[in-house]
């Protein structure tokens, strides 16, 4: 069973794994959330017998085939990871590139703040730690293909807004945070109008994105598909 994380900014996931996992074919799955605390959660789907798992912001999960991982994204980006070999994936929800370079975990002002433990929220630790905990499983990173999703726009029709935006900077940072650790980045759905759906599966490395736009926008043709 997954284990419950334990009370920190990171939200650190360990490897789980699930004896009654079975091979499906994906459907739109209607779990609820009834009975789960803190937003944090893994639970059993009677129909698909998957774990479900949703992601709030600044969390990460790391789990094997019997896992399907879920999040919804504004301006926020996840990082997919997966190892076709072991059928092990990894999935992050962070809300910022990075903290900067004098509040890095070891920094000396991170130190002095007490600050010395990754966080999640940022996209750099989020990478890191999700690359720790695979490490722990034998799945190295070049072993890894990576998918990226989010950095929505969330104030439409503001131009000079969307290109300084904290979305598109998290995307491009998520881009650049994996040819710095050689992964390879098979697929994106990036940037736009609006919000994404998101759901990862672990057992086959599929993830579906759905793309919805404000509700004075109009709907975004051929958005929503399997990546």
């Amino acid at each position: 069973m997954t284990s419950r994380p334990p009370s920190s900014k990171s939200c650190r996931r360990s490897i789980a794994s699930h004896e009654d996992g079975a091979t499906v074919r994906f459907k739109e799955p209607d779990v609820t959330n009834a009975g789960v605390s803190q937003g944090r959660h893994a639970l059993l789907s009677p129909k698909a017998r998957k774990i479900e798992v949703f992601l709030q912001p600044g969390e990460y999960f790391v789990g094997d085939a019997s896992h399907r991982i879920r999040t919804i994204l504004g301006s926020c980006v996840s990082v997919t990871l997966w190892s076709p070999l072991q059928k092990v994936g990894a999935m992050s929800h962070f809300l910022l590139p990075t903290r900067g370079t004098m509040a890095r975990p070891g920094s000396g002002r991170a130190r002095a703040a007490g600050a010395v433990e990754p966080d999640a929220r940022y996209g750099d630790e989020a990478l890191q730690l999700m690359l720790h905990e695979l490490a722990g499983a034998k799945v190295a990173a070049a072993q890894c293909k990576a998918k990226v999703f989010g950095g929505g726009a969330m104030f439409p029709g503001n131009e000079v807004a969307q290109a300084m935006s904290v979305g598109r900077r998290n995307g491009e940072a998520a881009r650049e945070l994996l040819e710095a650790h050689g992964i390879e980045l098979i697929s994106e759905s990036l940037f736009g109008e609006g919000h994404r759906q998101i759901v990862f599966d672990i057992e086959t490395g599929n993830v579906w994105s759905r793309q919805i736009r404000p509700p004075d926008q109009p709907a975004v043709p051929g958005k929503r598909g399997t990546a």
